[in-house]
């Protein structure tokens, strides 16, 4: 779900969680009527219900909470991007600033090198990047799994770009 789409769910929910609190604006039907002449009644069982009704606090409690959970969560993406830069800037560009290769000059990160060699494919990338190859090192265990699936994502994103 989209940043946006969180933002206006969230919203919705706070403003239907709202509407449950909305004090009445005039007296329920059946209850006593306050006043000098006034004799006092019991209130029929449907007006109770309906007062009730009005007040929940387990509706306000699962808005606010609902709330919460979409404000203070990042949607789950299958690769962040944006991670996986921040991944790549921190490890890897020694090695492969813009896509290139300062160790092995012909082995680059651009789309068609990656193909030449069998890596323009994630999976591929994430084994490169886990086990190391050649002269490249593992990072399998300075890296966790997710990180390395983000810096995987995000190479094979910026393959045909660089």
């Amino acid at each position: 779900m989209s940043r946006v789409a969180s933002v206006v769910c969230a919203v919705s929910l706070v403003l239907y969680g709202a509407s449950c609190f909305i004090l009445p604006a005039s007296t329920p039907r059946g209850a006593p009527q306050q006043g000098a002449g006034a004799v006092a009644q019991q209130p029929s069982a449907a007006a109770t219900q309906e007062s009730a009704g009005s007040w929940s606090p387990l509706a306000i409690g699962a808005a606010l909470g609902l709330l919460a959970a979409v404000a203070t969560t990042r949607p789950a993406l299958a690769a962040d991007l944006e991670n996986g830069e921040a991944v790549f800037q921190g490890n890897c560009t020694a090695c492969h600033a813009g896509g290139n290769n300062s160790i092995v000059a012909e082995k680059k990160l651009k789309k068609d090198a990656l193909v030449t060699y069998g890596k323009y494919d994630v999976s591929a990338i994430i084994t490169q990047v886990t086990n190391g190859n050649g002269s490249m090192p593992a990072f399998g265990d300075k890296l966790g799994p997710d990180d390395i699936e983000d810096v995987a994502n995000y190479v094979y994103n910026k393959a045909d770009k660089w």
